[in-house]
């Protein structure tokens, strides 16, 4: 007997093994991702969830499958970009010299300032019950400055 989990895999009773997400869900996730980065960073308040999902190009029930409250999609979000800048500094280093790498790298930080915009009111209530902590966020970019510092 098996069950299908709120991400479409399965698993069996018992069973600890799941499928892994179909291309399709994988692109649909990292579209709803690069769009709702996007909207966040050009809008004035925060966006509809529908209006994410309409920029897309999918359907608000995709939406909801992979981020089912506007928390997740935020939180999606932030980490990922995240993910972008302390990745991006080794990144960089890797093919520019240190000041150009500094440069872009800034760029990348201030898209990542930008995209507050449209998260602003959900980003602070989040902060504010302890599910997004500053203190890893801030070791995190803290590496990174300081390895294009260091460099």
């Amino acid at each position: 007997m098996s069950d299908r989990s709120t991400n479409g895999t399965r698993s069996v009773s018992g069973g600890a093994d799941a499928r892994t997400p179909r291309a399709d869900a994988v692109r649909n996730r990292d579209q709803l991702l690069a769009v709702a980065m996007r909207v966040f960073m050009s809008a004035a308040a925060e966006p509809s969830m529908r209006e994410i999902a309409r920029e897309a190009g999918v359907g608000i029930a995709t939406l909801y499958r992979h981020f089912p409250t506007r928390q997740a999609l935020v939180d999606a979000v932030y980490q990922d970009q995240v993910v972008r800048l302390t990745t991006g500094a080794r990144e960089l280093l890797g093919h520019l010299p240190p000041p150009a790498a500094m440069r872009r790298w800034m760029d990348l930080f201030g898209d990542w300032i930008a995209t507050k915009n449209g998260m602003l009111d959900t980003l602070l209530a989040m902060i504010e019950s302890g599910e997004i902590t500053h203190a890893r966020t801030r070791t995190e970019l803290l590496a990174a400055i300081t390895a294009i510092l260091d460099a």
